[in-house]
């Protein structure tokens, strides 16, 4: 009887903690434009963007970023971070969560990471957390993988 006790216990615990992982696909559209870089030395190596992006696809909706850049006399040497909040309807789910971007280029080798911050999540998509990783096609047209789970 313990044992059957037991089990129950562990199987509606696993079953309440449990997170249930997706992939959402589909593009965007980029309006980025610099902005005075405030409280940043004046270094032509530095700069700030600001924009608004557009979703289409899984994640239907509007985002705002804020883009801090650094580039070095090396060519095609650079880096960004960024802070993204998305609010929008993820696979019929509304509410926003806020991106982590850190992105670097070394002699034109990119990386790029970007991902859920953990706990930023709102509305139906509290609880969310997960990667993104975005495309850019050689005619300019962004697309994006986004893998995340929610509880």
């Amino acid at each position: 009887m313990r044992i059957f006790i037991a089990t129950c216990i562990l199987l509606l615990t696993t079953s309440l903690t449990a997170q249930t992982a997706h992939h959402a696909s589909g593009s965007f559209e980029p309006t980025m434009k610099p902005v005075s870089p405030a409280g940043l030395p004046d270094a032509p190596t530095l700069g700030r963007y600001t924009g608004t992006k557009t979703w289409h696809g899984s994640v239907e909706g509007t985002s705002v970023v804020d883009m801090l850049t650094a580039s070095t006399a090396r060519k095609d040497t650079a880096g960004y971070v960024a802070v993204e909040l998305v609010t929008c309807k993820l696979d019929g789910r509304s509410g926003t969560f806020e991106l982590l971007h850190q992105g670097t280029m070394d002699e034109g080798k990119q990386s790029l990471n970007i991902a859920v911050l953990k706990g930023s999540g709102t509305g139906a998509l509290a609880g969310i957390t997960g990667t993104l990783v975005i495309h850019i096609a050689a005619d300019g047209k962004h697309t994006y993988d986004f893998d995340y789970t929610l509880p």
